[in-house]
């Protein structure tokens, strides 16, 4: 007997299984024909191939296909071949049709690029494209939509999500959305990825069990949106999500008719309750309003967040930070140009506005006030060592003080609450 003899021989065995059974065994498969990999036409056809754990690179060129990844966990990757780098998934010829249902409401989405009760999931080095995408109202069109799923985007474009390519306001068309359904997780990192030319929001995470983390990223809004359009949000966060948003740089969200609707670069809209959320170091503006906490349950969403060490300016109408939860912490920002106050705590969501801490912001510039703080010091906020430069006063609790040149509609709308419009 030789049983050592009789393992080399089933060793080289299973090697030659493996080499000859080609796309189930490999780790790392290609879509294109850039590279000695086994290769693939379309990034679809390479995603239902792929035991989980694949690498699956992407040789620059259009694919016009919606994709899927269900219940598996991949790496989909952008390469590089010769001077050409750029990925680009677009809609089928005939536009792109639903695929998957909303987690909350069941209605029916287009989404270009789904990920699907699965994780974790690494997107890199691509571009996901609405042009051509065929729709009107409906169903909505999303560029790349987690449900119930875990992973990064990392150095992604994400554009054009825009109905027929004609804006409107039917208040939908998002270019990156997370979304949890009940009992189910998501935990999700969106980091160095640009995203414009949205219809409705550029970054989405809702739902309880949803945790965004949102690091160096690029989201620009379309400007002025006239009355009839979306109010769109450059950053959401809503209906009970956690997350933290650093390090970005969000601008140019403005609804054209503030006694209409409000647009945010960064909207937090009844997420959890004390959940330790976190606004840092980042640069927000040209904007109706950059930063705004917001519940329309006071006491049961949105407390205990922190805003540090953000650059804010240029408001349109509204204010710089608009604080409409309580239990907050913001400190250490810098806040220009802003049509209202610098620093709203805002009474106007029910008992908000209440113990917050404000302190050693920098305030330069604004409207009305530096600070406004419409409980008139008995909502227990601790309100020190913020510096002000050419604000009519450094913290008031009325804007009939203030010199509006907008009158005194604006003056009522300051007490008012807000008509957000986040995506659902």
């Amino acid at each position: 007997m030789h049983p050592e003899r009789r393992f080399t021989f089933s060793c080289l065995a299973l090697v030659a299984f493996v080499a000859l059974s080609g796309h189930a065994f490999s780790k790392t498969v290609a879509v294109g024909s850039c590279t000695s990999l086994v290769n693939f036409a379309t990034i679809q056809a390479a995603v239902n191939a792929s035991p989980a754990g694949t690498v699956i690179k992407v040789c620059p060129g259009n694919y016009p296909e919606q994709v899927a990844i269900i219940a598996k966990n991949l790496t989909l990757e952008g390469i590089e071949y010769g001077t050409e780098d750029a990925v680009v998934i677009l809609p089928p010829a005939g536009g792109l049709v639903p695929n998957v249902t909303d987690v909350v409401s069941g209605n029916p989405v287009a989404a270009q690029l789904v990920v699907q009760n699965a994780g974790p999931v690494s997107i890199s080095n691509l571009t996901v494209d609405g042009t051509g995408n065929g729709l009107s109202c409906g169903p909505d069109v999303r560029g790349i939509l987690f449900q119930n799923s875990s992973g990064t985007v990392n150095h992604v474009a994400v554009r054009n999500q825009v109905p027929n390519g004609i804006p409107n306001g039917c208040q939908v068309g998002e270019s990156i959305w997370v979304e949890t359904a009940a009992g189910h997780s998501s935990a999700v990192t969106v980091k160095h990825s640009s995203v414009h030319n949205y219809n409705k929001n550029g970054i989405t995470g809702n739902d309880a069990g949803t945790n965004l983390t949102l690091t160096g990223n690029y989201v620009q809004g379309a400007g002025v949106v006239p009355d009839g359009g979306a109010a769109q949000n450059g950053i959401q966060l809503g209906f009970g999500a956690t997350g933290t948003i650093k390090d970005n740089v969000v601008i140019d969200n403005i609804y054209g008719d503030p006694t209409v609707a409000a647009s945010a670069d960064v909207l937090l809209y009844d997420t959890a309750e004390n959940s330790d959320i976190i606004i840092s170091g980042n640069v927000v503006g040209n904007s109706q309003l950059p930063i705004v906490l917001f519940t329309d349950a006071a006491g049961v969403y949105g407390d205990g967040v922190s805003v540090t060490d953000n650059k804010v300016f240029g408001t349109s109408t509204d204010d710089g930070i608009d604080v409409c939860t309580n239990g907050n912490t913001v400190t250490g920002n810098t806040i220009v140009n802003s049509a209202e106050a610098g620093v709203h705590l805002d009474a106007s969501c029910g008992s908000t506005g209440h113990n917050n801490t404000v302190t050693g912001n920098t305030i330069l510039e604004s409207a009305c006030a530096g600070i406004l703080d419409d409980t008139n010091g008995g909502g227990f906020n601790t309100i020190t060592d913020d510096t002000y430069f050419t604000v009519p006063f450094t913290l008031t609790s009325s804007t009939s003080k203030c010199n509006l040149s907008a009158g005194t509609a604006m003056l009522a709308k300051a007490k008012a609450t807000r008509k957000f419009s986040p995506a659902r």
